[in-house]
């Protein structure tokens, strides 16, 4: 992954084991992320109000054209969109300076 990725983000609600093979838990500040490795950090700004969250690659996914990170149903609540369902997002490794988003 570049500095930074921007694009759509969507929550999920998986039950059961994760890609990693952690126990899937939708309180838990984690995320799906397609080549990220297990048990990176990245911090995720929504783009439309500017919250963010920091959380953990514990999956794979999205595989959505156009998204970039699934997240957790409590991530999707931190950043309030989780009415609307998905968002456009800023993901950075976290510590990493984040560039904008075109």
């Amino acid at each position: 992954m570049a500095a930074a990725e921007c694009g759509g983000a969507s929550w999920y609600e998986l039950r059961g084991r994760t890609a990693s093979g952690a126990m899937a838990d939708p309180e838990k500040m984690t995320a799906a992320h397609r080549k990220l490795p297990f048990g990176t950090r990245v911090t995720v700004e929504n783009l439309a109000n500017g919250r963010s969250v920091t959380l953990t690659i514990v999956d794979r996914g999205p595989f959505v054209r156009g998204r970039v990170i699934d997240v957790s149903r409590r991530a999707a609540r931190e950043l309030k969109f989780i009415n609307r369902g998905v968002t456009r997002v800023r993901v950075t490794v976290a510590g990493r300076k984040a560039p904008a988003c075109g």
